[in-house]
């Protein structure tokens, strides 16, 4: 995230000074990646630029910022801005540079990062969503604008379930996907041709889902109310995992929702339900 970030932000002419981490040795790599960066240690981030973006784990924000305060100001810094580009915590995760009267905010975009390289191609469109004091706000939105991307509103007291609707929209999506490998693998098919067996399959029905929405983008024996094909596949399922066998019946119970909403008959949706 760091990395492509920083790139791109420097692709369209923002100054990037410097960048930090826990590792220096991964600091410099991804100085190297953004170009015109100096990979230094975290204590000297203060002394350096007057904004910080905060690109690292959840659980390591507020440790950063930590850190960062108790690392002394250089001139520009104090009542400069902080923001986070994590989804599960809000401005609240910075408090100790906000106690140092640094303006504290949320960059959260709602895409995934597996390479540096792979996040620069996917960061312009992608939807942001935002929140903060004032001037941490104003600056995300200079950034957002930048990339190009998008804005998405979000109330601070429903922050956390932005972040577990992306979590659910990408995370667990190839979660599912590697439970369908792992069907394919106990039926013989090796993983590089189930891959790809499956691979126009996932993109249809994306693509379907992305046009025309969840509830006309169903099919399968859910949509149709065939309680037998669903029995057959829990028989099936009985070579796999007992966690992929629980996600095939949990992710069936969540489904029958949207049979309902296609007009599946009472009578079709119950014995669906019992099928699962």
């Amino acid at each position: 995230m760091a990395s492509a970030l920083g790139r791109v932000l420097r692709d369209r002419g923002v100054p990037v000074r410097a960048i930090a981490g826990r590792d220096l040795k991964k600091a410099r790599v991804a100085a190297q990646f953004i170009g015109g960066a100096e990979a230094v240690e975290l204590a000297a981030i203060p002394h350096l630029a007057p904004r910080v973006l905060i690109a690292v784990s959840d659980t390591a924000i507020t440790e950063v910022a930590t850190r960062l305060a108790k690392a002394g100001f250089g001139a520009g810094f104090k009542d400069g801005i902080a923001l986070h580009t994590a989804g599960s915590r809000g401005p609240e995760a910075l408090a100790p540079l906000a106690a140092a009267s640094v303006s504290t905010g949320v960059l959260y975009p709602l895409q995934t990062f597996p390479t540096p390289a792979q996040g620069v191609l996917a960061l312009p469109g992608t939807y942001f969503a935002v929140t903060g004091d004032q001037c941490a706000s104003d600056w995300a939105a200079q950034i957002v604008e930048l990339i190009p991307g998008n804005f998405l509103s979000v109330a601070p007291e429903q922050w956390g379930l932005c972040h577990a609707a992306a979590v659910l929209a990408s995370n667990y999506q190839v979660t599912l996907l590697d439970s369908a490998l792992e069907a394919l693998d106990r039926a013989g098919v090796t993983p590089e041709t189930a891959l790809a067996a499956l691979a126009p399959l996932v993109r249809a029905t994306l693509e379907n889902v992305l046009r025309m929405g969840p509830q006309a983008a169903l099919t399968g024996p859910i949509s149709r109310g065939d309680a037998d094909t669903l029995r057959r596949n829990r028989e099936a399922l009985a070579a796999v995992s007992p966690a992929t066998q629980d996600l095939y019946r949990a992710a069936g119970r969540r489904t029958l929702s949207l049979a309902r909403r296609q007009g599946l008959p009472a009578s079709l949706l119950e014995q669906v339900e019992k099928s699962l």
